[in-house]
């Protein structure tokens, strides 16, 4: 924080780098005194119109009073934003506070040269964010009528804009609030400026190899060739100042010096000599960089700074980055051909995206796809993804209409919040394979601000699942999977039928495939491929046509042993007709086979007169295992995904209100705990409800609140570590008289006096039920959390706790509920009655709703949670509130910093 002429501290968290519509990136931070020259500049630059539509007026320069009252801001009442690239000011966005102490008067001015951008959008979108925090609720603005694209500012964000004409003048107000629409709005916007962006590094018009070598080799030499050998269809460029000549074509010594536009430099210079060539690709109007060169977040502290160094330089000037330590980039699209890596060829070509965070493990999931002869769209090697990410990746394999599924290895996920919602659209309609070992946690990569995880374990992966990802542990996993993403169609359902030409394989196929959760249909194992290549394929052709026919068979797996006289290629032949004919996926394990000559693991066919390929395994126990994780991205696809509904009643205004007044005074990662009676009322606003309780500190005060409750109560300690243990003495239920709850005081001070005799209290008698559990966190990577379990055992020993991550849909609670393995104590078990399920699922839907909508609250717990016949009962809350971290998915656009 720097401290500013101003009533504030200048908010130095405001700051981020953006995206603009077209790709680019900017700088947006908070106004500076500094910046009088860059705003008179800025302001000069101006056509007469553009000021006209300002001010009202015209004016040709500002005055120094001018200057002075637009550049020094207190960040609170009088706040203003502005959009850089290389220093200089593109757009300027400010609010003024009103005498209304919620409403503000909001004012932008877009540089000529740069309109069309989404720089407008962009600041109300920040702005609005800095409004909230400073108490500010809504925008009021006056547009001359024929701005017409400042109008279109306001009326595309989303924001339900109330306008009318007066003197000659629109005046516009909004509430500014987050609404489910402007939300939209916003990821709309971010998803086609991100999806550009990568599209830009990917179908580059031209590229430059800096640091180009003669050396056989070396990274310079190889990247050059490779782009040349691979047919890149726009000219390429090789930069090196000691050579005329490299690869056969006319080398340049300077960016500067190449004749044409250069869209995407290849950096492989050592690190010192990076800054300087960065510079030089800003002044070249270059728009993406991949840096090869290592050296950086792998070097310790020193390689962080560098790094951190890099990307703030890069994208200060409109530039993305790839890497550092990046293998390189790919797109196999005919238009484009693209071979930026080091991998030796351009790959066979195919509708499978692919993205490693790791270069060593890129280089095994290249050769993994290589060898599986899986075709890829394109891949793209992350290095230190210190920059462009698989979210990023995501977002253009959406659009892609090469990419048919994807596949992503990833060490760490620095936004995990966004790569749900990211994850779970992509997945709506193409599959997403992720490779994350169980020992990589939720972190950012090295080189970046680290935020830890307070999540629970199994959180991230039911985040995963709740997204559609289908999750794998290792590179050869994924590509089982892609396998059969990539070219077979999806199963409509999870029956199954084995085909075989051994009894005893058939049967231990088929048992794998029971114990993966498909259901076996047909087991066939009188499969004579020993009669010679006439007689057996159209045996087989007949009786895999007859299988797939049956409506209750959704897929088949093939596992066969060696036949004389059969090839792979025959057997996959004739299983790839029938997959086509039928719409059904087909796999083969050819197990027994020792000629290594002779290929089994990978793709199959795929060419006339086979019209689809077939994925093909050594191992059988690896196809059903991939043939399942498929049946259930499968069943994700088709199932219903329920609505996102707000449970009536809830007040998210009220709560809001209440948090700011909680929070006056509260500073920095200070956790504040609310007394019951505050919780219970903060709760209420949402259709929470506490059963009330009273503390008592003598027997007398104890019946009387008994008496206002009403008998039957219950007894029971405040300490936390105790109040839900029955056996040690921490809770007396049904108690029915004065006279009896004066006697269980007695008793409970004696038998918890080894515990310290913590104070008590009384609590009317709730009906019985079974015991839940509910928590909900404010994760600081992962955002809100919230976790459901059976009290007790359950989750105390067994950690049986089900995870999601708002927003959820109807489909989305009801599954929550029925996640933890003991959940089916709820329905009926061992002749007790069905508890209200119903019940559970509003609390969880009110629960959810609440955390997502405050993450000023930090903590809620709701334990024990009685859920009887007929509804839920809450006997406990603890709420917690903090101030709120700043969401790594918030209701403003910002790239990773």
């Amino acid at each position: 924080m720097v401290d500013q002429p101003g009533d504030g501290v200048y908010p130095e968290y405001w700051e981020a780098d953006v995206v603009l519509r077209d790709g680019g990136t900017a700088h947006l931070r908070p106004i500076h005194p500094s910046d009088a020259d860059a705003v008179q500049a800025f302001h000069t630059g101006q056509s007469q119109k553009s000021i006209y539509m300002r001010f009202f007026a015209f004016k040709s320069r500002l005055s120094s009073k001018e200057l002075q009252r637009f550049t020094e801001v207190d960040y609170k009442d009088r706040v203003a934003l502005v959009i850089t690239i290389g220093g200089e000011i593109l757009g300027i966005g400010r609010y003024d506070r009103l005498d209304d102490p919620e409403e503000a008067e909001v004012a932008f001015n877009i540089a000529d040269a740069h309109q069309g951008r989404g720089i407008g959008s962009i600041l109300l979108e920040h702005l609005a964010a800095a409004a909230r925090e400073n108490g500010i609720r809504k925008f009021s603005a006056e547009v001359l009528p024929e701005n017409r694209k400042m109008l279109m500012v306001f009326a595309d964000a989303g924001y339900d804009v109330k306008r009318h004409f007066d003197d000659g003048v629109v005046s516009l107000e909004f509430n500014i609030d987050p609404t489910d629409k402007s939300r939209e709005v916003m990821e709309s916007r971010e998803h086609r400026a991100e999806a550009r962006s990568i599209q830009e590094l990917l179908a580059p018009s031209s590229v430059a190899v800096i640091g180009a070598s003669r050396k056989w080799g070396s990274i310079g030499y190889q990247l050059l060739e490779h782009i040349i050998e691979g047919g890149f269809t726009g000219p390429v460029y090789a930069i090196n100042p000691e050579a005329l000549e490299l690869a056969g074509m006319l080398s340049f010594a300077r960016l500067a010096e190449v004749p044409g536009p250069v869209k995407l430099a290849i950096i492989a210079v050592p690190y010192e000599e990076v800054p300087k060539v960065v510079d030089e690709c800003a002044a070249a109007g270059v728009k993406g960089l991949v840096v090869a060169t290592a050296g950086y977040a792998e070097d310790g502290e020193r390689g962080m700074a560098r790094q951190r160094e890099l990307v703030r330089q890069a994208r200060s000037n409109g530039m993305r980055v790839i890497g550092p330590a990046s293998l390189g980039i790919v797109n196999t699209d005919p238009a484009v051909s693209l071979n930026a890596s080091m991998a030796p060829s351009l790959p066979r070509r195919g509708g499978l995206g692919l993205f490693s965070q790791s270069a060593a493990i890129g280089v095994s999931l290249y050769a993994a796809s290589s060898r599986r002869r899986v075709g890829i769209s394109t891949f793209l090697s992350a290095g230190n993804r210190a920059d462009v990410s698989g979210n990023d990746m995501m977002q253009f394999w959406e659009d892609d209409g090469n990419t048919t599924a994807v596949g992503l290895y990833l060490e760490s996920i620095g936004n995990p919040r966004k790569f749900s919602r990211l994850a779970r659209r992509l997945a709506g309609t193409k599959p997403v394979i992720v490779a994350k070992s169980d020992s990589m946690g939720l972190q950012l990569p090295p080189g970046h601000a680290v935020r830890t995880t307070q999540a629970p374990p199994g959180a991230l992966d039911a985040m995963m699942r709740q997204a559609g990802v289908i999750r794998v542990e290792t590179i050869e996993q994924l590509m089982d999977v892609a396998q059969i993403v990539s070219a077979q169609p999806l199963p409509k359902g999870a029956g199954v039928a084995i085909l075989s030409n051994s009894r005893a394989l058939g049967k231990v196929v088929a048992d794998s495939a029971t114990a993966n959760g498909l259901g076996v249909q047909h087991i066939v194992t009188d499969v004579d491929l020993d009669a010679g290549m006439s007689v057996a394929l159209p045996a087989l052709r007949r009786r895999l046509a007859e299988t797939m026919s049956s409506d209750t068979v959704h897929a088949v797996v093939a596992a066969l042993l060696p036949a004389r006289g059969l090839t792979v290629e025959n057997i996959a032949g004739v299983l790839s007709e029938c997959s086509a004919a039928a719409g059904k996926p087909a796999v083969a394990a050819f197990t027994g086979i020792l000629d290594p000559s002779i290929y089994v693991e990978g793709m199959v066919g795929g060419a006339d007169p086979a019209p689809v390929a077939v994925p093909c395994y050594s191992n059988p126990g690896a196809a059903v295992d991939a043939l399942a994780a498929v049946v259930k991205y499968a069943e994700w696809v088709d199932r219903d995904k329920g609505l996102f509904v707000e449970p009536d009643g809830c007040d998210a205004e009220s709560v809001r209100a209440g948090l700011e007044d909680l929070l006056q005074g509260v500073t920095g990662d200070q956790l504040v705990q609310l007394e019951p009676d505050t919780a219970a009322k903060l709760l209420a606003h949402y259709g929470i409800y506490v059963l009330p309780s009273e503390g008592f500190e003598t027997p007398e005060q104890a019946v009387a609140a008994a008496e206002r409750m009403g008998w039957p109560v219950v007894l029971k300690t405040t300490d936390p570590a105790l109040r839900h243990r029955l056996d040690l003495g921490g809770v007396r239920l049904d108690i029915q008289d004065a006279d009896s709850l004066r006697l269980n005081i007695v008793q409970m001070h004696r038998s918890l006096a080894p515990y310290g005799s913590p104070s008590m209290e009384v609590q009317a008698m709730a009906p019985v039920g079974q015991a839940c559990t509910f928590r909900a966190i404010e994760d600081p990577l992962l955002g809100p959390v919230v976790s459901f379990g059976l009290a007790g055992d359950a989750v105390n020993l067994l950690d049986d706790w089900a995870h999601r991550v708002p927003p959820l849909s109807s489909t989305d609670v009801q599954e929550f509920i029925r996640g933890p393995r003991a959940s089916r104590k709820l329905f009926g078990y061992q002749g007790l009655p069905p508890v209200d399920v119903a019940a559970l699922e509003d609390l969880a839907a009110r629960l959810t709703r609440l955390k997502d909508n405050h993450p000023e609250i930090a903590l809620v717990e709701f334990n024990p949670v009685l859920a009887g016949a007929a509804g839920a009962t809450i006997l406990a809350a603890d709420v917690r509130i903090a101030n709120a971290a700043q969401r790594t998915d918030s209701a403003r656009r910002a790239m990773r910093s």
